[in-house]
Parts: structure tokens; sequence; C-alpha cells
């Protein structure tokens, strides 16, 4: 564990999984664009923060981003003053960030004529997993490049897949959040069916989770559904984000995606009504409003 790790980006997965990778033993420097959040998890761990992305980059081995999109990953990698500007020959950096498989692929090409080593694995499993260290995370890059990586994955997740080459980690991601947008839309539907004929919510869920119709979402988000409590965990405004990302990426490869448009304009809907910061769970609301 002699590398020292960059960790850039602590929001509600990017802290987690930084004080994961604490725990395991690895040496880290910090940087948040809200200072105060890298030194709190500094004050109760072994770790440095830094002034700018500059100085975090020249002081790691392998530098780790945990971002909200595509424009920050940019910015923060390849614009003025980014982390590309200061990594030295031999740096491995890995985006773990929901972002889009054509910035990957262009950035590991930028990070091929600098002799920097690019991996884009973006993750699922929401804040629980972030937390628990059960993350999935799904790799696109050079299979010696992920080796290299794995340890440090290891620490952060469960399900470690190196998925091909750079960008299919962001395609392989694109593919899940269709599939998590898609089943809790089905599963609000099924609840507000089931609350319409006055079936009790929890009795339902109970059933529906004991039979074909089980499925992780409706298991992880299950608190949510029944009480309304929609605390973030995985943000509307960062689900429509992401299924704007597949659209693309459908675009790009010639590949319909009808009913993920559909629930796309659902997340845009509820976004607009202000709840862009709720859960993801929350597309229920759209249905019982009618």
């Amino acid at each position: 564990m002699s590398d020292k790790i960059g960790f850039v980006g602590l929001g509600i997965m990017g802290g987690p999984m930084a004080r994961n990778l604490m725990d395991a033993g690895y040496d880290l420097v910090l940087f948040n664009r809200t200072r105060r959040k890298a030194e709190e998890l500094a004050e109760d761990n072994p770790a440095e923060v830094a002034d700018t992305i500059s100085e975090l980059a020249r002081q790691s081995d392998i530098v780790i981003t945990m971002l909200p999109g595509p424009p920050e990953v940019e910015a923060v990698v390849a614009g003025e003053g980014g982390l590309l500007d200061s990594m030295h020959q031999g740096t491995l950096f890995v985006d773990m960030s929901t972002s889009s498989p054509v910035l990957a692929r262009r950035l590991a090409e930028m990070g091929l004529e600098r002799g920097v080593g690019m991996l884009d694995a973006p993750v699922s499993g929401g804040d629980i997993g972030a937390e628990e260290g059960t993350l999935s995370i799904m790799a696109g890059g050079e299979a010696e490049t992920f080796e290299r990586a794995k340890p440090l994955f290891e620490a952060m997740g469960e399900t470690i897949v190196h998925v091909g080459e750079s960008g299919t980690g962001q395609v392989a991601k694109a593919a899940n959040q269709v599939v998590v947008a898609l089943v809790l839309q089905a599963v609000s539907e099924a609840l507000v069916l089931g609350s319409g004929a006055g079936v009790d919510p929890g009795k339902l869920i109970d059933v529906l989770s004991g039979g074909l119709a089980a499925n992780k979402a409706m298991d992880v988000k299950r608190e949510k559904f029944l009480t309304r409590d929609f605390e973030p965990g995985g943000k509307v405004a960062f689900h429509h984000k992401d299924l704007g990302i597949a659209l693309e990426t459908g675009r790009e490869y010639g590949v319909a995606l009808p009913v993920t448009a559909l629930v796309d304009q659902m997340f845009g809907a509820l976004e607009a009504k202000g709840g862009g910061t709720w859960d993801h769970s929350a597309l229920i609301t759209l249905l019982e409003a009618g």
C-alpha cells in the first residue's frame, strides 16, 4: 500500500468510499469543492487535505474522482489547471463518476499522451453500498491498468468487473441506470395500483419480494416508499442526468430506448416541480398526483 491515493469529490458517495479506503490502510490526500467536507473526513482519519486539485495531483500516485457528471469531470480533469496538467508520468487516474462514454474515451487518449493510465469505473449500489463497501464497480480500460486498481476497488465494493476497453464502464453504468429507473417506475405503479384498491403497501411489497417481481431496488428503497422520507441516496437530478447519458449513448449506437425516454421525461417533470434533490424513489409522487 505504498501508493498515495488522491480522492476528489466527497459527497454522498465519495465520502464513504474514501473512508473505506482509509480503513483498508491506504494513505489518502483529499480535495472537495467545499473544503469543510474534506477537513471533517480527515479529522477522524489519517489523511491530508489539499488546497487545490493541482496540489493533490502532484502528491498522488493514483487519483480517484467521484463527481456529479460529465461537465464537472471534464473541468476537473482536462480544464485549465486540471488534474492532467499536474499528474506525473505513471500516475493512474480512475474516474468513478457516472459520466459519458465519449468523454471517458477522450480522457483516456489524453492520458495516454501524458503517460497516465486511465480507467472509467462508475459504481452502483447507492449510499448504502458506499457506506458498507458493497458497491458494484464496472471498469473500462486496459487490463493491466485494471489489475493495478483492483485492490482499491476491493476496499470499496464486492462485485468488480472489468467490462472492456475505455468507455465500456460508462456504457455499463448507463445500462444499469436504465434498469434502476424502469424498476423504480414499475414498483411505483404497482404500489399506486395496490393503494388505489385498498391493499396495504407494506404487505404488497412483502408479497412482491417473494416472487418473480423481487428486485434489489424495491428492497433498498422499501422504507422510502412506505414512509415518503425522500432523503436522497440517489438524487432525482442525478438520475435524470444519467438517463440523458443513456439516451445519448443509444443515439450514438443506433439503439432505441423508448421506455427510458418516457421515464426520463418523468424525472424531468419531478425535477421541475422542485424534487431534484429528493431520492429517485420519489418518482412515485408523480403517479400519486395523477
